[in-house]
């Protein structure tokens, strides 16, 4: 088989930004085939995805990639270094795949490459760096960027590395390829258009951010979403919010977030991913005095956790993911859900069975789950399959449970 190319991403939407990237990446590489391995419903940020995975896997085979697996939950609403690791070991267990591509601020790989190094082997004169920056009470990103900044000691090669997002994506991605010990070669793509955080979209533009064609989903304004969508993701993107079929932002689970917190004792906030120092003691008092999660957010805001940090335990805790769940996705190896493919994608699938028939590929959920798999590959399955039922809580009209069963895999 050809050169195959592997992509990590959440396409949330599918844009133009993606486009050119997924474009450069297949000329870079020589790749005659692509692979995503693409988050579902919810995202990285702590987010709800614009529009289910179904679409998106829509939206991405019609603008050129073949096949797409799904990264399975636990993972996506990981740290970086879980969502990186788990979908690099996705990604290697396929033992097709040639190149890995990701988008990066800085459009140098040994730069990474330099950074990557450091953080996965950890010398004792950086770990001390760190130390005393986190004792000064700043965030772990700010204080680790600031500790690299120290023991690398070449402000003018590595400014900004660690205070960009895609970049942040891309070394915890060469950890992860160094630490499955995996053959793939990483290329990098220099992000093209504004950044992730910009929330305006020029008439004149071609590429925005995922952030500012979110928010104009909001406004109904489709003039403007017209200019920065592959035309395939436009259709599908437009009728889905005509269907109200969209789910805006973290807001559409207010009362389902706070319920739960209210319902759950000290003990179990503890007991999610991301909760330490005492958090549990705050969101259960937060929980107790509003009724939003703006408000939740404002009144647990500190200095020492991000936003994200927050809105990914919020997460958790609709989700009933554990600390324990989230060890578990730590030392397994995913199984390999397909969400869907084109007629190469199928060519790619037959590859992947030839040369690797142990591997658990699951086109049906049902399947899966009546087979008695591994009982925490089965854990994980019923994670993807909660998120989805709660995803369309979120929906403006219709919300139908158990999608995960009765959705069909999406093919050309």
């Amino acid at each position: 088989m050809s050169n195959v190319l592997g992509i990590i991403s959440e396409y949330n939407p599918f844009h133009n930004g993606h486009l050119h990237h997924l474009n450069e990446s297949k000329k870079m590489s020589h790749s005659d085939y692509s692979i995503a391995i693409m988050t579902g419903n919810f995202t990285q940020r702590g987010e709800p995805s614009i529009v289910d995975k179904w679409s998106k896997t829509k939206m991405a085979i019609e603008s050129g990639i073949d096949l797409v697996i799904e990264l399975p939950t636990v993972y996506s609403i990981s740290s970086a270094e879980n969502f990186a690791t788990g979908a690099i070991k996705i990604l290697d267990s396929l033992g097709i795949v040639d190149y890995l591509s990701f988008g990066s601020e800085c459009n140098d790989i040994s730069i990474l490459t330099d950074v990557a190094d450091v953080l996965y082997n950890e010398p004792a004169e950086y770990k001390t760096l760190l130390a005393h920056e986190l004792s000064k009470g700043e965030s772990f990103p700010k204080a680790r960027e600031k500790a690299l900044m120290m023991y690398l000691n070449d402000v003018r090669r590595f400014a900004n590395v660690l205070s960009s997002p895609n970049n942040i994506l891309g070394i915890e991605y060469l950890k992860a390829l160094k630490r499955q010990k995996s053959n793939i070669t990483p290329i990098t793509v220099k992000r093209e258009g504004s950044s992730h955080k910009d929330n305006l979209i020029s008439r004149s533009s071609k590429i925005a951010s995922a952030t500012a064609i979110r928010n104009l989903c909001l406004s109904n304004d489709f003039s403007l979403l017209e200019n920065v969508l592959p035309d395939s993701s436009y259709t599908i993107l437009t009728e889905s919010i005509k269907m109200g079929n969209i789910v805006k932002n973290l807001s559409a689970f207010d009362k389902e977030i706070i319920y739960t917190l209210r319902k759950m004792s000290i003990e179990e906030i503890a007991n999610l991913p991301d909760v330490s120092e005492g958090l549990e003691f705050a969101l259960k008092s937060a929980a107790n005095e509003c009724n939003s999660v703006v408000e939740l957010l404002s009144i647990v805001d500190t200095k020492r956790y991000t936003k994200t940090r927050f809105q990914r335990i919020l997460l958790y805790a609709i989700l009933g993911i554990t600390k324990k769940d989230m060890q578990i996705s730590k030392n397994i190896k995913p199984y390999i859900r397909v969400l869907g493919f084109n007629n190469k994608g199928k060519g790619i699938l037959s590859e992947i069975s030839k040369n690797n028939p142990k591997l658990e590929l699951v086109s049906s959920v049902k399947k899966f789950m009546d087979k008695g798999p591994n009982k925490n590959l089965r854990l994980m399955m019923e994670k993807d399959i909660w998120a989805t039922n709660v995803y369309t809580l979120g929906y403006e009209y219709e919300s139908k449970a158990n999608l995960d069963y009765t959705n069909k895999l999406i093919t050309y």
